[in-house]
């Protein structure tokens, strides 16, 4: 797995590249001392990992992957306290507390590396081409103190609020600073489809669809939702369901 360390103390990321020698599973292809760093890296090397650090200076590990339209594997490295960390487990964010231990760390990348081998199959089985957003590819979500890693396969819904998106999964919806459109064009169009200006349905979450207003369409979905197809966007809807 290609990784990159992400943390602003010199020592820190020397100390986790010793540590990390022990594992020849991972490869470190680069480092950053900020997120603004971190980020250029992310787009030139496209790693499986990130080790990274939740608090420096400027923006926080936090808006780093806000900033990232997809986000590999994360490590949190930090030196927060349990306590403070209890809503980010909660999520089942993975996170090493500094001083970082070798038994603590070789367990994270065992469970990382796992996660990572059942992708790999189901991305040979589907066959899912890399040029757009996979089902399996994931997206990092932050609403006040909780946060989510969520597979876009588990998103339903897709709703433009303003400068805003409001994403729907499980029974949260939290908004994420992101246009609808650029979206629209990163995502797998075999997966999701622009219903109408505002909305982004995921196809696999469809229960229902009945006829509406004007030629459109009233799509139910699994989590409750009625969403309009528009008429200009029923036709096309029609012929992908094969109505």
């Amino acid at each position: 797995m290609k990784a990159i360390i992400v943390d602003d103390e010199r020592l820190a990321r020397v100390e986790l590249t010793s540590l990390l020698k022990n594992f020849d599973q991972i490869e470190i292809v680069d480092e950053a001392v900020n997120a603004d760093d971190a980020y250029d890296k992310i787009k030139k090397h496209q790693p499986d990992l990130l080790f990274l650090d939740i608090q420096m200076p400027g923006k926080t590990g936090f808006e780093l992957l806000e900033m990232l339209e997809v986000v590999p594997k994360v490590i949190f490295t930090t030196a927060y306290d349990e306590y403070a960390l209890k809503a980010f487990e909660v999520n089942a964010l993975d996170y090493l507390l500094k001083p970082i231990q070798s038994d603590r760390l070789k367990e994270t990348i065992l469970k990382i590396q796992e996660g990572e081998e059942e992708q790999s199959d189901d991305e040979a089985t589907s066959g899912s081409s890399t040029e757009k957003l996979s089902q399996d590819d994931q997206v990092f979500v932050k609403d006040g103190e909780r946060c989510w890693f969520v597979k876009l396969s588990d998103i339903r819904l897709f709703e433009s609020d303003g400068n805003y998106i409001k994403v729907y999964f499980d029974n949260n919806k939290p908004m994420i600073h992101k246009s609808l459109n650029a979206l629209d064009e990163k995502l797998d169009d075999k997966a999701f489809f622009r219903a109408s200006r505002k909305h982004i349905i995921n196809l696999n979450w469809i229960e229902n669809i009945e006829p509406w207003f004007n030629g459109g369409l009233l799509v139910k979905l699994k989590g409750g939702e009625k969403i309009e197809v528009s008429r200009r966007q029923a036709a096309k809807f029609k012929d992908m369901m094969s109505l």
